[in-house]
């Protein structure tokens, strides 16, 4: 649904920042469907030493779309919160922050979407830029989740989720 370069595939009766939030659901709404049906005493499975574990994705995941959003909006980035302890409450970092995320993009204006904000480092870059990095940080993370749950035996729904 992402073509890159800062231009989301348009739908035609929808705004940009509609069709942002859109592609952020597609996978976010996918991610949440698996996290569903992973076994609560799984949440600790990692599918290599050092890697991030279900619980640590899903709390990974929540922490960075927070972050890309308050960069977005000219906002120091509030410091990450203690990781869950449950796979339950891991899941429910990622329903919260999917609501916010969704409702901060959406209201994105056309203005907005030309800024440039200060970013890594210090560097500025398009709000798009932005927009595209947490979309495409989102998919890549969900890959690795996908693998994971296969090796727990569960098998994922569609990459995204569509309408």
């Amino acid at each position: 649904p992402h073509t890159g370069g800062g231009r989301p595939f348009m739908l035609p009766s929808m705004t940009r920042s509609a069709n942002y939030a859109r592609a952020f659901q597609m996978h976010r709404a996918a991610l949440m469907d698996l996290y569903e049906q992973l076994p609560e005493d799984q949440g600790t499975f990692s599918a290599w030493e050092g890697g991030m574990n279900f619980m640590a994705q899903a709390d990974h995941l929540s922490v960075s779309a927070t972050r890309f959003l308050s960069m977005i909006q000219g906002q120091t980035p509030a410091p990450a919160p203690e990781p869950s302890q449950t796979l339950t409450e891991a899941r429910g970092r990622l329903w919260d922050t999917n609501e916010q995320a969704l409702a901060a993009i959406s209201a994105l204006t056309d203005e907005d979407l030309a800024r440039r904000v200060p970013a890594f480092g210090g560097r500025e870059m398009p709000v798009t830029a932005l927009l595209d990095m947490i979309i495409t940080h989102e998919a890549h993370h969900k890959g690795q989740v996908w693998v994971m749950a296969r090796m727990v035996g569960v098998k994922p729904p569609m990459f995204v989720k569509m309408g």
